[in-house]
């Protein structure tokens, strides 16, 4: 997709700062926030099976609910366990096509998730194993590896402690080290 240059982009990074200027609030200022956490994110799947064994089996994350979708007759909704009692979502809707991956307005851009070193390193090396495609160090970004699940969901297996972001703590909190 083309990005700004010259006049538009100077305009996008003049209005950046103007929006950090009115809304950012640095901490401790900053009040709490009215959420206790993310409960679950909910995607779809095309293919039930095959993307418990990507999530449990390929990056560790247990399988901890299979129920049917209380809104569609037949199909699944499932859970993993990403940590923290935070939970991944899925459900499946048999027999509709589901066309491919497109990054668009209220689609998803990535699912940043955090792990610690020896995961990362360990999802490097199983991806590198099985030959698959993956962005990362590469990029100049140390920390991340970008990859996409069998939906088409793109992933970033993120390096870094939760509440922190480029080395600095943006939220409160303690959330369990490397």
């Amino acid at each position: 997709m083309p990005q700004p240059e010259g006049a538009d982009l100077d305009a996008v990074l003049a209005h950046r700062e103007e929006l950090r200027q009115r809304y950012l609030r640095p901490m401790p200022d900053r009040p709490p926030t009215t959420a206790r956490g993310i409960h679950h994110v909910a995607f779809i799947c095309r293919d039930v099976e095959e993307t418990i064994r990507f999530y449990q089996e390929f990056l560790g994350f247990p399988l901890v609910e299979v129920v049917e979708n209380r809104d569609y007759r037949g199909s699944t909704h499932f859970f993993f366990d990403i940590g923290h009692g935070n939970l991944l979502g899925f459900f499946d809707f048999p027999g509709h096509e589901h066309p491919p991956f497109t990054e668009t307005i209220g689609g998803v851009q990535h699912l940043a998730l955090s792990v610690g070193a020896a995961e990362f390193d360990a999802a490097r090396k199983a991806l590198d194993d099985a030959g698959a495609d993956y962005l990362g160090p590469d990029r100049g970004i140390e920390d991340s590896l970008y990859i996409r699940d069998p939906n088409g969901v793109p992933l970033e297996l993120f390096r870094e402690q939760l509440g922190i972001f480029n080395g600095a703590r943006i939220v409160s909190g303690t959330y369990g080290e490397d």
